[in-house]
């Protein structure tokens, strides 16, 4: 009996309460003789393609990996999903790359060749390399397969007038990247390398994109991606506004960015007032092309001061997720804020760490009101909000009907204002869980300490003000930094760190 014909009777002969076992065992039989599996490739049912394929991976047969994928039957081999965290794969990724070559080098598609990606993001498409002892639909399903054609007799006419095969698609290679200083990683290297040769035959794409560098080198890789792949976008530096410039014309290729993070951007000493106008017109003016964005995340971006207003006229679409944090903003850049900011599908806002203390309340509130009917998390941590700004907020608050987190810790808040806030939101029913900062009837009065006996009697108080208004599986939870580390210890009713 051939090889191919063992491993055909195995898997016909599989019970179903073990299938797994059966074929584990059926292709470690196949690729004893490495020839054999090789030539039984071409023959194999497309079922058999992912175990074969992941037992010729951990068994490291490179050569019948460089096989498969001359015959992979699937739009999509998501070997990403079977990396290892913590071993290098190059040498896999040598042998993928080897039958993608040969079948780059046909003037013709493949028979059965079906592969238009090769996605090497981890973690994606795990569910693919799990069913695919079920059946072909289930297997098939999970990467969206070409229709299946109607079969019918062609006759001779037909087989005359049948053309040559159509070219070769380009394939593309869909791979995370974090572009950082120094040398990039074997793999990536490799992989830069391979797209360069193949230009125009493998498409480098990238969902996931993180910029900690702008050398020469990474504008070279920027260079080569399709950057209208790009989804999701961390520019996470530490960069003059002069470098962000250098970025800005890349950003506003990304046509489908739906996530953008930029943190720590600062302004030079040695920067004009006119050419720092000219960089911070460049950049916002690339927001023009962003029309998916849905999530905007600014962190100490020192341009923003007195500029917010030139920033959001360049949204043209809504936000669900707007957070601005460790910035320096304006009186203007808040009225500004909440009244041009499109807040029809804002869900989350976040405006950490911004110094409110001596901002008017009336912004804040009217951003509220304009943002209640969709508004879900709401973050004021470390805004220096005192008593009065907080009582303002109170009525906008209370119409936030979508409200299922609410924080505002590290501010100087009474127990009156708790109590308060506790009435004015008692109402609504999605609200889940409140982080409050200690009020200042729980510190010592001489040391500015928290007294844990008299924040345990807050918290008792507060705690049967729920049960008496009926919402005793609402949470609230108290946050105050500690003393000797500053990180965050949350109470309830005991000191968690």
């Amino acid at each position: 009996m051939s090889t191919l014909d063992l491993f055909q009777s195995n898997f016909i002969g599989m019970n179903r309460q073990a299938p797994r076992r059966l074929l584990d065992l059926a292709c470690q039989s196949l690729l004893r003789d490495e020839a054999s599996a090789i030539a039984a490739v071409e023959w194999l049912p497309m079922e058999l393609f992912p175990p074969l394929f992941t037992a010729a991976l951990a068994g490291k047969h490179n050569k019948v990996l460089k096989t498969i994928v001359q015959a992979w039957p699937f739009p999509c081999l998501p070997l990403g999903a079977l990396m290892n965290h913590r071993e290098p794969y190059h040498d896999i990724l040598q042998a993928v790359f080897d039958g993608i070559d040969v079948l780059l080098s046909k003037e013709t598609r493949p028979r059965r060749w079906k592969m238009q990606m090769l996605n090497l993001q981890r973690g994606a498409h795990q569910d693919f390399w799990i069913v695919w002892a079920g059946t072909r639909a289930d297997v098939c399903s999970l990467l969206e397969p070409e229709a299946p054609q109607p079969m019918r007799k062609r006759g001779k006419v037909d087989s005359l007038r049948a053309g040559p095969k159509p070219p070769l698609a380009p394939v593309e290679v869909l791979v995370d990247i974090c572009l950082k200083k120094g040398v990039l990683d074997e793999s990536l290297s490799y992989l830069i390398k391979k797209v360069s040769e193949r230009r125009g035959l493998l498409h480098l794409s990238c969902k996931k994109l993180k910029v900690y560098a702008m050398s020469k080198e990474n504008i070279n890789i920027l260079g080569m991606v399709q950057l209208d792949s790009v989804q999701d976008l961390e520019v996470n530096c530490t960069w003059k506004l002069s470098t962000l410039r250098k970025f800005a014309p890349y950003l506003g290729q990304m046509v489908n960015l739906c996530r953008f993070l930029l943190s720590h951007v600062f302004k030079s000493s040695h920067t004009t007032l006119e050419q720092e106008e000219q960089c911070v017109s460049l950049v916002t003016s690339q927001f023009l092309s962003l029309s998916h964005l849905q999530e905007l995340y600014l962190d100490d971006v020192s341009f923003l001061k007195g500029r917010l207003d030139q920033m959001l006229s360049c949204l043209k679409t809504p936000l669900e997720t707007l957070s601005i944090t460790n910035c320096l903003l304006l009186e203007s850049d808040l009225r500004h804020l909440s009244q041009h900011l499109n807040v029809s599908q804002l869900k989350v806002l976040n405006l950490r760490r911004l110094n409110l203390t001596n901002l008017s309340s009336g912004s804040l509130q009217f951003l509220l009101e304009r943002a209640a009917p969709t508004l879900q998390d709401l973050d004021l941590d470390e805004c220096g909000i005192m008593d009065p700004q907080f009582m303002d907020l109170l009525p906008a608050l209370s119409h936030c009907c979508k409200l299922m987190t609410l924080s505002f810790c590290e501010n100087t808040i009474s127990m009156t204002v708790l109590e308060d806030l506790l009435r004015h939101t008692i109402g609504l029913s999605k609200l889940k869980c409140v982080l409050y900062p200690a009020p200042l009837e729980s510190y010592e009065e001489r040391s500015s300490t928290i007294h844990l006996g008299r924040l345990a009697q807050v918290h008792a108080k507060l705690k049967h003000m729920l049960q008496e208004l009926g919402r005793p599986g609402m949470v609230w939870f108290c946050a105050y930094p500690c003393p000797h580390c500053g990180c965050r210890i949350f109470y309830n009713p005991n000191p968690i760190l």
